[in-house]
């Protein structure tokens, strides 16, 4: 059943959901592709994906899905890289701590760092 455009909804078997999922990464030039489908784990699901720069990842017994750096400047997707994240890594602070730090109000909600 398609409940959008380009979007289906099914219950196959899963000799039917891996042929179907052959013919549309062959057919498939550009764009992407997900598949869902029901599993016996944690999630109680599992996914396929085809064309798309975000990739699934164990994590615990949990799939997430790893998005990787977009870069502005070449255009293209690469893993980050641990030491610049690690650069842009700074103490939060609210506008509110803001204007008590420059006022000269003590942290009254924490200890003195």
């Amino acid at each position: 059943m398609e409940i959008s455009p380009g979007v289906f909804v099914g219950t196959l078997s899963a000799r039917v959901r891996e042929r179907l999922w052959v013919i549309v990464t062959e057919n498939m030039k550009t764009g992407r592709a997900v598949m869902v489908y029901r599993a016996r784990n944690e999630q109680g699901l599992e996914f396929l994906t085809w064309g798309d720069p975000w990739k699934p990842v164990d994590f615990d017994g949990l799939t997430l899905m790893m998005r990787p750096y977009y870069s502005e400047g070449r255009g293209q997707y690469s893993e980050p890289d641990p030491a610049a994240r690690q650069l842009r890594k700074r103490p939060a602070m609210s506008n509110f701590q803001k204007r008590r730090k420059a006022q000269g109000f003590p942290r009254s909600d924490r200890s003195a760092r």
